[in-house]
Formats: C-alpha cells, structure tokens, sequence
C-alpha cells in the first residue's frame, strides 16, 4: 500500500471514529452514567454540586473525575443513603440535583437570584439554604400549583429556569476589603468549614471565610495576594468587607499578618 493510500485510509478512518464517538461537550448531569476517568462538563457540574453538598474541597470544577471525586461522590451517596460506589449513576445524578435545607454554595445563589426575579424572595442572596429560602421556595410552588414542600426539586427547579435566568449577581462585584488569616492546625480548631470541607484532610484548598450577606457562601473569588478560593466558610468576626483566608502552615499565617486587600467576586 503506497503511503498516499495509507494516508488517506487514516483520515478516512480517524473521520469515522469522531463521528461514532458520542460529543459530552455540552452534557448536563443525568444525560450519562460518569465514573472515575469521566471528563467533560458535566463532570465539572457535578463536582459544583458536590461543593454545595459540601462533599467537594476546591474552588475550581476541573472538569475531570479522579480520585477525589470518586471519594466525594461516595460521601454523599453515604449521606442519602445510596449505594457507595463512586459512581454518579441515575439515582446519584438525581439525589445530588435536589437542593434543601443546609445546602450551600453556587447552585443554592443560583436559585435565590432566580426566586427574586420572580418576586418570591425578598432576603439576601446569601448562597445559605435557610429557613428563608425554604419560604421563598414554598411561596413559588404555591404560586406554580406545585407541592410546596420547600424542597427544590427538579419540578420546582424547571419552572425557575422558565421563570427568571440562572445568573450570579454578586458576580464581578470588586471591593477591597481588611484580610486576615487562619489555620486548622489549633487546639480545639475542628478544620471543618460551614460548608462541610474539611481542611485537615485538604490542607491544599483555597478557602476563604466570609459575610455571607457581602460575598455570598460557595462564590469563587480572587483574592490579591491568595489567588482563586471559594468562599465557604463564616467566623464570628468576618463582618462586612472582610474575609479571613485559610492557610495549612500555622507560621505562614501568622506572616499574612492583617492587611488590605483587592479581591473580585468570579462567580
């Protein structure tokens, strides 16, 4: 076979295989079955969602199932009682899509924005499943002719996507605020954030503590200085423009001192 001939059987092969191979490039959570070595957007959604269960310990979605998510995935499975087999299958894929009391983060901020839109949420987009946001949501299904249980649901959930857009409005908000610093390695320090990471078993995490009513829980923020983190932690004395970043080494936090710093809402 002469090389022209193989060339072209090559392309003509490599064509075919990209047209039999399904595209995940626009997946959503529940379009498939994802496992450890998944890739691709959903992944990366599903590992924002374990963050809001408080399952996944970094502030960026990287789009790839190692390891980690494999172990968080088999948390939460734990945590509702599924199966605990890594595996975001049907069942999981559903579990992890309800939102409820005590869920925070990205997805919770998503659905607060969408309910005051819609007239039916008159608090702070706080990123905090609360009693608030239980009310916000019941008073929506009533007004929908759904069951208000307060739980959003994908039902519930569908009919906030046809109602108002999912958006961040405290995203691209740049303020400078007064830094401080803190560490799990203390006597007494649990080294669990209010967003359920524990920061003794991820000491490489990115976290910041923060006023959820400034920069609301689960939020991705820039940080001068720190660099990317999410905000999933509270303290008694984070108020207002304030934030108190997390650092594993006991002596560099004490270097970080209290200062000023810039810092950007991304998301």
């Amino acid at each position: 076979m002469n090389k022209m001939l193989k060339a072209m059987l090559m392309v003509f092969v490599s064509a075919a295989v990209l047209m039999a191979a399904p595209s995940f490039a626009s997946a959503q959570v529940g379009d498939r079955t994802l496992h450890k070595g998944s890739s691709g957007e959903d992944v990366a959604e599903l590992q924002d969602y374990l963050m809001t269960k408080g399952k996944f310990p970094y502030h960026t979605a990287t789009g790839y199932y190692g390891p980690i998510t494999e172990e968080a995935v088999k948390d939460f499975q734990a945590s509702r009682n599924l199966k605990q087999d890594g595996v975001a299958g049907p069942n999981t894929n559903h579990a992890i899509q309800v939102l409820r009391y005590g869920d925070i983060g990205k997805q919770v901020i998503h659905i607060q924005t969408q309910l005051k839109k819609a007239g039916h949420h008159h608090t702070s987009v706080d990123g905090h499943y609360g009693s608030n946001t239980i009310n916000s949501v019941k008073s929506f299904q009533s007004a929908m002719g759904l069951e208000a249980d307060g739980i959003a649901g994908p039902k519930t959930r569908a009919k906030l996507d046809q109602k108002a857009s999912r958006t961040n409005a405290a995203a691209g908000k740049e303020m400078t605020v007064e830094s401080t610093s803190y560490t799990a390695d203390c006597e007494g320090c649990s080294g669990v954030t209010k967003m359920g990471i524990n920061l003794k078993k991820y000491p490489d995490a990115k976290v910041i503590a923060v006023d959820p009513s400034v920069i609301p829980l689960g939020s991705i923020v820039h940080v001068e200085g720190y660099g990317y983190a999410i905000a999933a932690d509270i303290g008694g004395g984070v108020n207002g423009k304030a934030i108190d970043v997390f650092i594993a080494d006991r002596d560099e936090a004490l270097q970080w001192g209290r200062k000023d710093v810039k810092i950007k809402i991304v998301e």
